[in-house]
């Protein structure tokens, strides 16, 4: 076993500062073309400036029945509701359709052959999105270099919405409502990677998306694909749902990983929303997180108020070993969810989500982004 100061040694690219925000998500890694229609499956080269002129029309479909031809000059815009590193998530009207929606802004370096690409698998997403708890995408076009991704816009992110109940009302979310979230958010893992062959690989409380009446997750990798340099650096510097198997540079292989790397990243936010906290202290390094990641004990949920099913449900999900992880299709099979796929007909989640969204909305106080475990806890 390599000692932290080699697995260190192996690891040159530059350390970002840990917790950053961001709004955009790693996808599936590239694939040759096939005859089943990969949509993630487009090597993406470098552009210059003068190949991002072509896709500054778009086609905007807000249902099977109506659509627009659209630009950016038909979008007003009603304030940013999301910062990152690779762009920013505004609140916009259609003034035609008078349509609300978050529009992602992402700058964009690739080429015009690969622009019409990502419009193409945009549109296979929009046709093709039968899942009730995935996000759903109205329309693209490229304007000056930039990608503009017009999304459906939901009312908050499981984030504010964990951080609100626990650290605001002083409540905890109650296990029916956890197994629900669960449920919602594993139903879309599967969907999109059994429809079309994508990893989500950037699960978190933040892109799982929360309305009155249900939860979607977002950023299943469509857009990230525009980012070369998160390709380039996938795994570079402190990233707080990484699996093991993603920053051991012992462990890394030329095949890179499956759906159990999601799985782990599951469990981290599963273990966040129960307990109110991230389950590790603040890194400052990537040598705090390989040491509490790969070195330190297994992380392992132990809060008395919820069940054994439950524990054992996120328990299973971080694993270190990811070849013990089980994958989304016999996670769905675990007895914790075997009464969330009719949760809507026994517990009153929309009565629940609309609450604390209320509450949400009459807010005036700040929340930190992140929340650590407390050393003494549990």
């Amino acid at each position: 076993m390599y000692s932290l100061t080699k697995k260190l040694e192996t690891m040159s690219k530059p350390i970002r500062k840990p917790f950053q925000f961001e709004t955009d998500s790693i996808t599936s890694k590239n694939k040759p073309n096939s005859n089943n229609e990969d949509i993630n499956s487009v090597i993406r080269p470098n552009s210059s400036p003068f190949n991002h002129r072509d896709l500054s029309t778009g086609e905007l479909r807000l249902s099977d029945t109506k659509s627009y031809k659209f630009t950016s000059n038909d979008l007003i815009e009603c304030g940013v509701i999301g910062e990152g590193n690779f762009g920013i998530v505004c609140k916009m009207i259609h003034e035609k359709s008078g349509t609300m929606m978050a529009v992602k802004r992402i700058h964009s370096t690739v080429d015009e052959r690969c622009q019409k690409q990502m419009i193409k698998e945009f549109d296979i997403v929009m046709r093709d999105n039968t899942c009730p708890h995935i996000v759903q995408f109205y329309g693209a076009l490229f304007k000056e270099g930039d990608c503009w991704i017009c999304m459906e816009l939901m009312n908050t992110s499981l984030d504010y919405f964990y951080k609100f109940v626990y650290h605001k009302l002083d409540q905890f979310i109650p296990e029916s409502i956890l197994a629900y979230i669960t449920f919602a958010t594993l139903q879309a893992l599967d969907y999109i990677k059994s429809r079309w062959k994508i990893i989500h690989r950037d699960v978190k409380p933040s892109n799982i998306l929360v309305s009155r009446t249900t939860l979607k997750l977002c950023d299943f990798g469509i857009s990230g694909q525009l980012i070369d340099s998160i390709a380039k650096t996938r795994d570079a510097g402190c990233r707080p749902y990484l699996p093991p198997e993603r920053i051991d540079p012992t462990r890394a292989t030329l095949d890179g990983y499956d759906v159990r790397s999601d799985v782990w990243s599951l469990g981290i936010t599963l273990y966040e929303i129960s307990t109110g906290y991230f389950p590790f202290r603040e890194w400052t390094s990537v040598f705090d997180q390989l040491e509490q990641i790969i070195e330190g004990p297994s992380l392992e949920l132990k809060i008395d108020r919820l069940s054994d099913n439950c524990k054992n449900f996120v328990n299973t999900c971080l694993n270190k070993d990811e070849k013990q992880r089980p994958k989304y299709k016999q996670l769905l099979e675990h007895e914790f969810l075997r009464k969330a796929k009719q949760l809507h007909k026994t517990e009153n989640v929309s009565g629940y989500l609309s609450h604390i969204i209320d509450g949400l909305e009459k807010n005036t106080d700040k929340f930190q982004l992140y929340y650590y475990l407390p050393s003494n806890s549990q």
